[in-house]
């Protein structure tokens, strides 16, 4: 399974890299539209919604990323408010892993819920990622700061985790998570963002502010992370799909970048860098 792992991502990596480096920004958009909704369809399953319901949703957020291109054009200002509400939603999604039970009963309130965080995950997630690759000052360089911090949290995370993790971060959600790996993957984040974060123009005036946002969003990332745990947690499955060799479903792959591509858009515009 390892060997099926690392092999997935030689392949996955180098070619987000290039599509991030070398698309132009409406192509970059359609293309990760087309993962996140993947990503959608997947949560929609875990959330025990199926057949012609679980399609339609799907076409319904398809058609609300066609509304937010069209109705931002030449104009740029419902991408940031959109990551803004994403950032909100995340905020808000804290209380649910406080009361992991909730939503936990197969009940219409429940599915309801869960199809509208999915919604509330994607859509602002989506927009981030588009806000941040369209910015004239090295945008695509800044979007590949914000998905390498993620990438290098999860890594950190992971190893510092298994070298050190004594103290249980969630074990009703996610047991295998520590709070040493959660510190080895803040610090990881952190150190990788402020290397892309130099490569892509930041000021040595501006390095504070990228640290405050790496950790914030290193943190949001673990949320994301943990939030899927607790969805496929209530609906008994091991991963959200089957898509990825070793990897399980895209779901499994885009969880933390949900989270955090709204906080580092944001970030990066409160900060200033």
């Amino acid at each position: 399974m390892t060997k099926t792992r690392v092999i997935a991502a030689l392949i996955m990596a180098p070619a987000a890299i290039a599509a991030i480096l070398l698309l132009p920004t409406n192509w970059l958009a359609a293309a990760a539209a087309l993962v996140f909704l993947i990503g959608l369809w997947e949560w929609l399953r875990l959330a025990g919604i199926d057949g012609l319901p679980r399609t339609v949703l799907l076409t319904l957020n398809l058609l609300l990323m066609v509304l937010l291109v069209w109705a931002d054009a030449g104009n740029g200002a419902l991408y940031p408010l959109t990551a803004l509400i994403g950032v909100a939603g995340w905020v808000l999604a804290l209380a649910w892993l406080r009361f992991p039970k909730a939503g936990s009963a197969n009940q219409s309130a429940g599915r309801m819920g869960k199809l509208l965080a999915g919604s509330w995950a994607v859509i602002p997630a989506w927009a981030a990622l588009v806000l941040l690759h369209m910015h004239a000052d090295n945008g695509p360089l800044w979007l590949l700061t914000a998905l390498a911090t993620v990438w290098a949290a999860d890594s950190g995370a992971y190893f510092a985790g298994r070298a050190l993790g004594k103290h249980k971060l969630a074990p009703s959600i996610s047991p295998n998570k520590t709070w040493e790996g959660l510190a080895g993957g803040v610090i990881a984040g952190i150190v990788v963002a402020v290397g892309f974060g130099l490569i892509a123009g930041t000021g040595v005036t501006q390095l504070p502010g990228l640290v405050a946002v790496a950790l914030v969003t290193t943190l949001f990332s673990v949320e994301g992370d943990l939030i899927e745990s607790l969805l496929k947690r209530q609906a008994g499955a091991k991963d959200s799909g089957t898509l990825i060799p070793g990897h399980g479903g895209v779901l499994d792959r885009i969880d933390g970048v949900l989270a955090a591509l709204p906080v580092f858009a944001i970030g990066k515009e409160i900060a200033g860098f």
